[in-house]
């Protein structure tokens, strides 16, 4: 299996890092990761709905233009599904059944998506109604991708 993540925006904290370090390393026997990371578009201070919608457009222009053809695509966004470690773990199951073999997934820079990303989505899920960092979110993916992986396989997930 392939695993990609396109998300806008640097991680900037240490810890964050060494968290998704940790899982892409724990990931490795069970598929290749791949992680694209964007620039951020520049946001003016106080900045008009149309500013707002021009830099959400533009990144999500970018972020499209990394979807591998034939890739199946969740974007992550506070809006969609809720979905549970094992419904995630299912829908990977239920996929690969059907000849999947690279999901896509899209994660917002600060500002959130354009609507060109959702509608580009597959699926739209969300891990809860709260906000995270868009930085967060990405160590929270891993976490994600790695426990559906050990649910479908029927390993456990502590050691």
């Amino acid at each position: 299996m392939k695993y990609h993540i396109i998300s806008i925006g640097k991680i900037k904290e240490k810890y964050l890092t060494a968290g998704m370090d940790e899982f892409l390393k724990r990931l490795r026997p069970y598929g290749q990761v791949e992680i694209t990371a964007l620039p951020e578009e520049k946001m003016p201070d106080n900045p008009s709905a149309a500013q707002k919608d021009q830099v959400l457009q533009k990144e999500g222009e970018k972020m499209l233009r990394h979807v591998k053809d034939g890739s199946y695509v969740f974007v992550l966004d506070v809006q969609g599904q809720l979905v549970s470690s094992e419904e995630l773990a299912a829908k990977f199951s239920d996929l690969a059944l059907y000849g999947n073999s690279e999901f896509t997934f899209i994660i917002g820079g600060p500002f959130g998506l354009s609507e060109e990303v959702r509608r580009r989505a597959d699926v739209r899920m969300s891990f809860g109604r709260i906000t995270l960092t868009h930085q967060m979110i990405r160590l929270l993916l891993l976490e994600q991708i790695y426990r559906a992986i050990k649910i479908q396989r029927h390993e456990p997930y502590h050691w």
